[in-house]
């Protein structure tokens, strides 16, 4: 398949690994963050770290959509099925998210909440479409990739004067949450990890752009390489990155030239900008309140905003403090560093987020025989 196959030859990872080999410097360690869920994903099913020299180390990010999602804004979703009656649509992986009181979505859709998978935005569209005696709402949730779906769902919501659909909105921004590790004092307080640069997310950049991380690059000295999601990319990404860091340079570098420009999707942008606005601040699980880092609904589309239709006020819960997904979100801890990875947290029962969705990283370990990383201890 074009742009696939080429992309999981294993000659040339190997050849790409000699490379790394021979240029990492051995008297200096490098850690890079790889942002994106989608790449701790294939570093991990396709063994990606194992051909890394020894002094080259990945640190997850808080990449994946559903793992930073506070269980606050779950708890919102279910309050709006359970006690208020609506519909409620999301994407599959949310449903198993853990919330308070033992719940999830999925949980709480067997008490006889009317909670729905659905694959778009435009699902939960033909649903209020289905039931116009029903308040319908979609939560929507992830990065700037799904954003645009949401908006034109919105925009579309409108244009029909479809009455009885919402969004309960919790899109976040990639740029922001890299800035606020980079920074934040309450960040370091919860404890960070050295970083020397930054494998930047693929599909988030094919709708920004590359643009966005020079700021930060430029501010922070802190390389930036855009990658796709094949083993191949990640480790050109990670050479890249080492070539950066021995040359003194903190730059943005797009390994992803198949899909990702400097300008990225100017329609899907202009579509965002004009339904969305940013949120002063908003919680981010393992990273606490970020500024400037997730989108409302602007005041003109305000009677599709479930938070205001509903009058929802935000309560922020904490995590089960048996789980390390905070710390894993960060780059801190890795899975196999938590008490109950693969025993009482495995993907059947979830009690953390980084376990529920392919793209955590407490999943990918699982799912690719990560688990057996974890030290055993004698009788």
């Amino acid at each position: 398949m074009k742009y696939v196959d080429e992309f999981r030859d294993g000659a040339l990872a190997r050849k790409i690994a000699d490379r790394l080999r021979a240029e990492a410097d051995p008297a200096r360690r490098y850690a890079f963050m790889e942002f994106c869920g989608g790449h701790t994903h294939a570093i991990s099913r396709y063994g990606v770290a194992e051909l890394l020299p020894a002094n080259v180390r990945m640190v997850h990010g808080p990449g994946c959509p559903v793992c930073v999602l506070p269980i606050g804004r779950i708890d919102l979703a279910i309050r709006l099925a359970l006690r208020e009656g609506a519909i409620v649509c999301t994407y599959g992986d949310t449903m198993r998210v853990p919330a308070s009181d033992g719940l999830s979505l999925m949980k709480a859709k067997a008490r006889g909440g009317d909670i729905r998978m659905v694959y778009s935005a435009a699902d939960a569209l033909r649903i209020a479409r289905e039931n116009p005696g029903r308040e319908v709402v979609f939560f929507a949730i992830g990065f700037e990739t799904t954003t645009p779906p949401t908006a034109l769902a919105i925009a579309q919501a409108e244009r029909e004067q479809l009455p009885n659909f919402s969004v309960l909105c919790c899109h976040v921004l990639t740029p922001s949450a890299i800035t606020h590790i980079l920074q934040s004092p309450e960040v370091r307080q919860f404890g960070t990890v050295p970083i020397d640069g930054f494998i930047g997310p693929a599909h988030v950049s094919i709708v920004i752009g590359s643009q966005p991380y020079e700021h930060f690059a430029q501010e922070y000295r802190k390389p930036v390489v855009i990658a796709g999601f094949e083993p191949l990319d990640v480790m050109q990404a990670v050479l890249m990155l080492v070539r950066q860091v021995n040359q003194g340079r903190c730059e943005v570098e797009n390994e992803f030239t198949r899909a990702v420009t400097r300008e990225g999707n100017a329609a899907a942008q202009q579509l965002v900008t004009g339904i969305f606005e940013l949120r002063t601040r908003f919680e981010w699980r393992g990273l606490g309140e970020v500024p400037y880092s997730a989108l409302k609904i602007r005041p003109a589309y305000a009677r599709f905003d479930a938070e205001r239709r509903f009058a929802l006020q935000y309560t922020p819960v904490p995590d089960n403090k048996a789980c390390e997904c905070g710390a894993i979100l960060r780059g801190v801890k890795k899975p196999t560093d938590c008490k109950i990875f693969g025993t009482v947290c495995t993907p059947e029962n979830p009690v953390g987020s980084c376990m529920v969705s392919s793209e955590g990283a407490c999943a990918a370990h699982y799912a690719y025989g990560r688990f057996r990383d974890i030290p055993v201890v004698a009788a």
